[in-house]
């Protein structure tokens, strides 16, 4: 079993390409060795320029075309959001066929990736759906907090609706499943509630009794170690003192505020429930800075690192 890490090089006008060469010329020579970029030569080459990197990506690089590339940085195009896709397609397939044993994603730009006609939500969904995964979860991890979440890119409103007793209970399952298999034998999981306190009975409304609470009871029967719903405004704070391994999030900005208030630059996308193995930065293409050599590559390490303590740790 290959412990080959695959890096998608990400929207090429973004500062994925600067934190890959700066992550490869970090990397140990044995783990630069189990390393392959899926992405443009030409556009690595110029982020090497200006990252002042001199890695040697000689055989490292699965180069592909880039339209009228390689692309100025800093600005958004279909071209680039057509790029970015075919690097993600091309590890994908790679992964499928065993070649390598996790990906790891540089960001890539929602609005660029769907100018250029691939319609997805972001990452999650696109790995979803190239995959043929049934379902896909998002779980940002750090030392002291770990965060899943039962919906992301929808409105407030679809969210509410998209937390139904089925989702909430596959979101647990899946959370499970997954820190089992990174060695927490017996996990122990907390489930933020929707709304404030609860609903207090039903006084801020019906939801947490209704949708959220059967899913915990169904999950507990399951043997799982579950507790909720619990007030979110209490439960992330709790998680963080050590109470509970993980946190199931109702919806995309009530798990990432607190994970981005205390390991904004350190946090690390897990994609659970895909047939393959990605981590993931957390954090966009800063178009801002973005071939300026000033782009922090210490979320790619870090992505890294979870990639390889999945590569070496039992299969899901």
């Amino acid at each position: 079993m290959t412990e080959i890490l695959g890096i998608t090089m990400g929207d090429p006008a973004g500062v994925g390409p600067e934190i890959t060469v700066k992550a490869l010329a970090e990397m140990s020579a044995g783990d630069r060795a189990n390393t392959r970029v899926f992405g443009n030569r030409a556009t690595l080459d110029a982020a090497q320029d200006a990252a002042g990197t001199a890695v040697d990506l000689g055989g490292m690089v699965h180069d592909i075309e880039i339209e009228g590339g390689p692309l100025p940085f800093g600005k958004i195009s279909p071209a680039a959001g057509d790029a970015a896709f075919r690097f993600i397609e091309a590890a994908i397939r790679a992964a499928e066929r065993g070649d390598i044993a996790c990906i790891v994603t540089a960001p890539i730009n929602k609005g660029a990736l769907n100018a250029a006609g691939h319609h997805y939500d972001g990452h999650t969904g696109l790995l979803r759906e190239l995959t043929g995964a049934d379902a896909a979860y998002m779980l940002l991890a750090s030392e002291r907090l770990k965060v899943i979440h039962v919906s992301t890119h929808v409105s407030l409103r679809d969210a509410i609706g998209r937390a139904t007793p089925e989702r909430v209970l596959s979101t647990i399952r899946a959370g499970n499943a997954h820190l089992k298999r990174i060695g927490i034998e017996a996990p122990r999981i907390a489930v933020a509630g929707i709304n404030p306190h609860c609903g207090e009975d039903g006084l801020f409304g019906r939801e947490d009794d209704d949708q959220i609470a059967p899913a915990v009871s169904t999950a507990r029967g399951e043997g799982i170690d579950v507790k909720g719903p619990i007030s979110a405004d209490t439960v992330f704070h709790r998680a963080y003192q050590g109470a509970f391994d993980l946190v199931v999030a109702q919806y995309h900005d009530q798990g990432h505020i607190p994970i981005k208030l205390v390991a904004f630059d350190t946090a690390v996308n897990v994609s659970v429930g895909l047939p393959i193995d990605r981590t993931s930065v957390d954090h966009g293409t800063a178009f801002d800075i973005a071939g300026t050599g000033k782009a922090n590559h210490g979320n790619m390490m870090s992505a890294l690192a979870y990639a390889r303590r999945l590569a070496k740790g039992p299969k899901a």
